[in-house]
């Protein structure tokens, strides 16, 4: 069993006799969650109203250094799993955002809100990475899906708490510095729980390994990245919908705004998409663990691609608010099911590095969100960089459709 303190005895694998391990880790997620929704609807308004950037390249240089660095920081977070272990990770991962909140609060130049967005990605690769893998590593094969979707619920129900919760105090007590006083709090006790109570799981998956029936990689980087049918189809949807999200991260504010949304409305519309995001991924990580993760991939992004596609003929709340829960739910039939296969197709000890190197794609698509639709939208509109996203999005999951093996989600 997976234990708080002391000595560890023989482990066994399990969602029910790991429950308290695994809720600890689920709670650590959350606050990992908030420390990035803190940022999701504010720092575009910060750009234009106190640092006079105009232009929608320049406001999303934020997001250019917060996806790389996350990125880089998942891939390494992979490789470095056994050799430092997972719960050493996270304690980096939290003593590094730290300094986050402050530097923002000081910060009197834009280059200073890019290097807090790259401590915040390197923040975000080792933390929410570590997470990921320790519950991967203690629930087994049989309630993995389920696992990922109570790990994603967590962490991006707490990215929509925190995203309106910003909102709301910017628009009572300006941009600074008291939406981002939240933050310093949420790093230090995400720091004291990792500390006081998390333990490591390599033991675990040293005891899964015994006997598994997947196969080595011969080469994890190109394997997962693109030549493994079961992994390349994964990463390349993972790319894509983190692409999806960043123009959802940096132009949906702008979007909105343009439209005479208030700073409180813009906060609830951008809230909305994450939170059902968030909820909906207990279901559908059930669900994972049931159905072929080719049809959830494919639907998911599908469903998405269609719904980014409306954005720009958007005009009232509603329609806003019911866009936002339909891609909520499209996204929360991917999250979980990208997890879930790639562990499905890998051997425990390859796991970890894969998962590290699917999230390193998957999070480059942050920044070629930013670069590509900032360019788009200052070539031509806003509305003209969402619909370019919109059909990347949906030729991303016909290639899931076309390419992944059909295969069965391992349960009961």
């Amino acid at each position: 069993m997976f234990m708080s303190r002391g000595s560890i005895t023989q482990p066994v694998l399990g969602l029910g006799v790991n429950k308290k391990a695994f809720a600890l880790l689920v709670l650590v997620n959350a606050f990992v969650g908030a420390m990035v929704g803190l940022e999701r609807t504010i720092l575009p308004g910060l750009a234009e109203a106190e640092f006079g950037l105009s232009g929608h390249t320049a406001m999303l240089t934020f997001l250019v250094s917060f996806g790389i660095t996350k990125a880089v920081s998942n891939y390494y977070t992979g490789v470095l799993t056994w050799r430092f272990g997972s719960r050493n990770l996270l304690l980096a991962g939290w003593i590094l955002a730290l300094p986050v909140p402050l530097i923002l609060i000081y910060a009197d130049a834009w280059i200073w809100v890019v290097v807090a967005n790259a401590l915040l990605g390197v923040h975000q690769g080792l933390a929410w990475s570590s997470t990921v893998i320790m519950k991967i590593d203690l629930v087994g094969e049989r309630h993995r899906g389920l696992a990922m979707g109570l790990n994603e619920f967590a962490g991006y129900l707490a990215v929509a708490a925190a995203a309106y919760l910003s909102a709301v105090l910017a628009d009572r007590y300006g941009y600074r510095p008291v939406p981002f006083f939240a933050g310093l709090a949420i790093a230090a006790i995400g720091l004291l729980l990792t500390l006081i109570f998390v333990r490591d799981t390599r033991h675990f998956v040293r005891l899964e390994s015994t006997d598994h029936p997947a196969p080595r990689l011969t080469s994890p980087f190109l394997d997962t990245s693109w030549r493994h049918p079961g992994l390349g189809p994964v990463t390349a949807a993972g790319f894509v919908n983190n692409l999806n999200d960043g123009m959802m991260w940096g132009l949906l504010p702008v979007l909105l705004a343009g439209r005479g949304f208030s700073l409180p409305e813009l906060g609830m519309v951008a809230g909305i998409y994450p939170a059902v995001w968030g909820i909906a991924q207990v279901g559908t990580g059930f669900l994972s663990d049931r159905m072929a993760h080719r049809h959830l991939l494919t639907a998911g992004m599908l469903l998405q691609g269609a719904v980014i596609l409306c954005l720009p003929a958007a005009r009232t709340t509603g329609l806003f608010v019911t866009l936002a829960i339909l891609l909520g739910l499209g996204t929360a039939l991917v999250y979980p099911t990208f997890l879930a296969a790639i562990a499905a197709a890998t051997h425990p000890e390859d796991r970890a590095q894969s998962l590290g190197i699917f999230r390193f794609w998957r999070d480059l698509g942050y920044a070629a969100g930013a670069l590509v639709t900032g360019m788009v939208a200052d070539l031509f509109s806003v509305p003209a960089a969402v619909i370019f996203v919109g059909i990347l999005t949906v030729l991303a999951g016909l290639h899931v459709r076309w390419r992944m093996p059909l295969g069965a989600a391992i349960g009961p």
